[in-house]
C-alpha cells in the first residue's frame, strides 16, 4: 500500500505528458468534426490503440497503479483533449470494471480482452444497467434473467437504456434480476457474447453533449447465454441470494453486494477525473482568451470581475482533483469509503465542470457562445457529470446516509 501523495512520480510524469500529447495533437483537431457528426471516432480509436493508449494492458497498468493516482491521472488527460472522444477510448472501461468487480479470474481473463481486441481490430464493450424506468433507482429493474437447468442457460429479456457502446459492442455486460422478490439484492451481472441472437441496438439517442460517444438503448429478447457466462458463478449467486433472504425474513440486516452499484462504486472517481480534465480544459482557454482580449485599452484580466471568477474556477478544479485523487488512493489502499469520499469526489467534481465550463462562456462572451470557441462544446459536455453514473442528487443521498450512520 503506498503512501498518500500529491507529487507524480518520474514515470507518472511520462505517462501524463504522453497522454498530453495525444490529446492535444490526435484528439482536440478532430473533437469539433466528431462531435457535430454524432458518430463514434473509429479512426482516433485505433491510433489509441496502435500507440498502446486503447488497450488492456495500457489500462490495467494504470489501475493496478499503488499510489491509486493512474487512471484519475489518465483520465483527467484524455478528457481535457475531448470529453465525447475520450469517453469512445474509455467507454469500454466501464464494462470491463464490472466484470473486475463481479467476475472470476478465468471471466476476466477471458472476456476483457475480447472487450479492446487489438490494434488491426479494434472492438468496444457495453455495460447495460439504467432501463426506461429504472435509472437511479435500480431496484425497479424489470430486465429479467431465468435459469434454464435443462441446458445450463440463462434467458435474458429487456430493455437496456443509455448505455455507451450499446448494441455496437463486441461484448455486452448485462445486469438483470434474477429474484425480484430480493429487489436490488436479486440482481446479477452477465457476459452476453459477441454475435448472440436476440440481442440488438434499440433508439440510438441524439444527445446534448458527449455526441462523439455512442449512446443507445439495447433490447434483448429470449437472448440465451451459456451458464459460464453469468459472473462470479452460480455457486456463489445462490449463496449470496440465500443470505439475502435470510436477512430479508429477519427484518434487516448486513449490506448485501448488488451488481450494479459494486461498478459504480469502483468507477466514480474516475467519473470525477473525467469532469476535472474538462472544466481545466475550459478554464485554460478562458484564461489564455482573458490575457489576451484587449477592452478599454487594456486585456480583461486586468479587469476584477474578470479576474476573480479565474481565480475561482482555479481553485475549485485544484479542489475538486484532491478529492478524486483522495478517493482513488482510498480505493486502492483498501480503505472503505466511510464517509462516502467516492461520491464526494463525483459530485463536486461533476458541480465544477459545470459551473467553471459555464464561466468560461461568461468570459468568452458572444465569442463563447459560439462553436468557433470549444468551450460552447465543453459546457455542454459537461452537463453529463452530474447524471450519468449517479446523478448529483444520488451522490448526496449516499453521502448523507453515510454521515448518519
Amino acid at each position: 500500500m503506498g503512501e498518500f501523495t500529491l507529487e507524480l512520480n518520474d514515470d507518472q510524469k511520462q505517462v501524463r505528458d504522453w497522454l498530453h500529447g495525444f490529446a492535444a495533437d490526435v484528439m482536440r483537431p478532430a473533437a469539433a468534426e466528431w462531435d457535430e457528426r454524432e458518430e463514434t471516432p473509429w479512426p482516433i480509436i485505433q491510433e489509441a490503440a496502435k500507440i498502446g493508449i486503447y488497450s488492456l494492458d495500457f489500462y490495467a497498468q494504470q489501475f493496478f497503479d499503488p499510489t491509486g493516482l493512474g487512471i484519475p491521472m489518465a483520465m483527467e488527460e484524455l478528457f481535457w483533449g475531448d470529453a465525447g472522444i475520450a469517453l469512445s477510448i474509455v467507454g469500454t472501461g466501464l464494462a470491463a470494471v464490472g466484470v473486475l468487480a463481479n467476475g472470476t479470474e478465468e471471466q476476466i481473463g477471458t472476456w476483457v480482452p475480447q472487450m479492446y481486441g487489438d490494434a488491426n481490430d479494434v472492438k468496444v464493450a457495453a455495460f447495460c444497467s439504467s432501463e426506461p424506468d429504472a435509472g437511479s433507482d435500480v431496484a425497479s429493474m424489470r430486465t429479467r434473467a431465468v435459469y434454464d437447468q435443462a441446458t445450463d442457460e440463462w434467458v435474458l429479456n429487456g430493455t437496456k437504456t443509455w448505455a455507451t457502446n450499446g448494441g455496437i459492442a463486441n461484448v455486452h455486460v448485462v445486469v438483470a434480476v434474477v429474484d425480484p422478490e430480493l429487489g436490488s439484492k436479486g440482481h446479477a451481472s452477465f457476459i452476453v457474447p459477441p454475435n448472440t441472437p436476440g440481442l440488438s441496438q434499440g433508439q440510438k439517442f441524439q444527445k446534448h453533449g458527449i455526441r462523439a460517444s455512442h449512446t443507445a438503448e439495447v433490447v434483448l429478447e429470449d437472448v440465451r447465454i451459456p451458464g459460464h457466462c453469468l459472473l462470479g458463478g452460480k455457486e456463489k449467486l445462490d449463496e449470496r441470494l440465500a443470505r439475502a433472504r435470510e436477512k430479508a425474513k429477519a427484518g434487516g440486516g448486513e449490506r448485501v453486494k448488488n451488481a450494479a452499484m459494486a461498478t459504480f462504486e469502483a468507477s466514480r472517481p474516475a467519473v470525477g477525473a473525467m469532469a476535472v480534465g474538462t472544466a481545466r480544459a475550459a478554464y485554460e482557454v478562458a484564461l489564455d482568451y482573458a490575457k489576451t482580449r484587449v477592452q478599454f485599452g487594456r486585456p480583461i484580466i486586468e479587469n476584477q470581475g474578470v479576474a476573480f471568477q479565474l481565480a475561482d474556477m482555479a481553485t475549485q478544479i485544484d479542489a475538486a482533483r484532491l478529492l478524486v485523487w483522495r478517493a482513488s488512493w482510498m480505493a486502492t489502499a483498501g480503505k472503505p469509503f466511510t464517509a462516502a469520499e467516492g461520491s464526494m469526489s463525483k459530485l463536486y467534481a461533476s458541480e465544477v465542470a459545470k459551473q467553471v465550463t459555464g464561466q468560461a462562456i461568461q468570459i468568452l462572451g458572444g465569442n463563447g457562445y459560439t462553436r468557433e470557441y470549444p468551450v460552447e462544446r465543453m459546457h455542454r459536455d459537461a452537463a453529463i457529470y452530474t447524471i450519468f453514473e449517479g446523478t448529483s442528487e444520488i451522490q448526496r443521498m449516499v453521502i448523507s446516509r453515510a454521515l448518519a450512520k
